[in-house]
């Protein structure tokens, strides 16, 4: 960041007084510019004991597998979002259920959150951010072409509690090149 988005001035990095963390502030106005993770909010929809993917059709990792999901917008809910993610890249209209996952992606500076979902008809196409769009069975599961690493985390937590008739929340911190850290 190079210029205040308030009034225009230069804008330094610096420790502002009462923080202990380094941010862009103004040299001119005072503003201090904050710079948080990005939310991307997504879902993991079924139907019939198949689950709906998406063959991601923009960067980063194009061409690759995805359960929907995207950036949350503002004045929208976490479930909103997912639901309108899933309208937009794979034009589905599901019912979001319970919370999944919650996964830290750290070195993207993002916070990636999933639910469960029931696609009640399989009524579905390819989104403009999408190539293509699948149900699959578990078994045909593309798993070494899933795009994310949060992707697979939260699909195989998914299929475990399916197996198990239950429905756990799960986190995961998940950082370029360290192993996942994980828990329930």
């Amino acid at each position: 960041m190079k210029f205040c988005s308030n009034c225009g001035a230069q804008v330094t990095l610096r420790v502002p007084e009462g923080d202990h963390l380094p941010r862009y502030v103004c040299a001119s106005c005072g503003t201090v510019h904050y710079q948080n993770p990005k939310i991307v909010v997504g879902c993991v929809p079924e139907h019939q004991g198949r689950i709906l993917l998406c063959k991601r059709a923009i960067e980063p990792r194009r061409g690759y597998w995805t359960v929907p999901a995207g950036f949350m917008e503002n004045h929208e809910t976490l479930q909103e979002g997912a639901a309108r993610e899933s309208r937009e890249e794979a034009m589905a209209e599901v019912v979001i259920g319970s919370l999944l996952t919650v996964v830290h992606v750290l070195h993207a500076e993002q916070v990636h959150v999933f639910f469960r979902a029931q696609l009640p008809e399989a009524r579905f196409a390819a989104g403009p951010e999408s190539l293509e769009v699948m149900l699959v069975e578990t078994r045909d599961i593309p798993w070494d072409d899933l795009a994310f690493r949060s992707t697979e985390f939260t699909l195989r937590r998914y299929l475990e509690d399916r197996e198990a008739g239950r429905e756990a929340h799960y986190y995961a911190t998940l950082d370029r090149h360290a192993p996942p850290r994980t828990g329930a």
